[in-house]
């Protein structure tokens, strides 16, 4: 079994060569605004894409056009990760990693029942399972907000059959891809 770090240089490449992006880009956000768990969300926590992930900026201008309050997180140090409300993409600039984030001075999102959280993430398998950055921000994020129904955007070459997670590993409870949509440890 490859460590972490080489299956993150591995699916990064595999990501980066992605043919026909903008089309499965658009397919994936045509798919998870479809799903039942977004039409019913109050509030949606996102990120900015970044280099060759699944583009979410159309994602957030959609959400925000459908009325649900959406938050983009902004990173600390050690782990530490707060979510902030956004009333555009304008509110983003370039922050911690070279990634797009809110500024701190805006609001903090009331988490609810309703809340969902979108994750990034390199890889997945079809139980939820997550390759993440290593950074291990969401998987403490979402250890301190268990309650949270978590999904994952990625491409069908990204879901593999397993991936070397430990027991701290978050797992994801769906993910959108361009061809399905894939229920997980739900």
């Amino acid at each position: 079994m490859d460590s972490k770090k080489e299956l993150r240089k591995q699916y990064s490449h595999l990501r980066a060569e992605i043919r026909d992006k903008v089309s499965k880009d658009m397919d994936i956000t045509e798919r998870l605004l479809e799903e039942e768990k977004i039409a019913e969300a109050d509030t949606v926590l996102l990120y900015a894409s970044f280099g060759s992930e699944v583009d979410t900026y159309l994602l957030i201008d959609k959400l925000i056009e459908m009325g649900k309050k959406v938050a983009l997180p902004k990173c600390g140090t050690e782990r530490a990760m707060t979510f902030h409300l956004i009333g555009s993409v304008a509110d983003l600039h370039e922050g911690m990693y070279r990634i797009p984030e809110p500024d701190s001075a805006l609001p903090l999102p009331v988490i609810t029942d309703k809340t969902i959280c979108i994750i990034p993430g390199l890889a997945f398998t079809e139980e939820g399972g997550r390759l993440g950055y290593g950074g291990g921000y969401y998987d403490e994020f979402i250890m301190q907000n268990p309650d949270i129904f978590t999904i994952a955007l990625s491409y069908e070459e990204l879901i593999t059959e397993q991936l070397p997670l430990m027991q701290h590993d978050l797992k994801v409870n769906m993910i959108v891809t361009e061809e399905r949509t894939v229920l997980c440890n739900a």
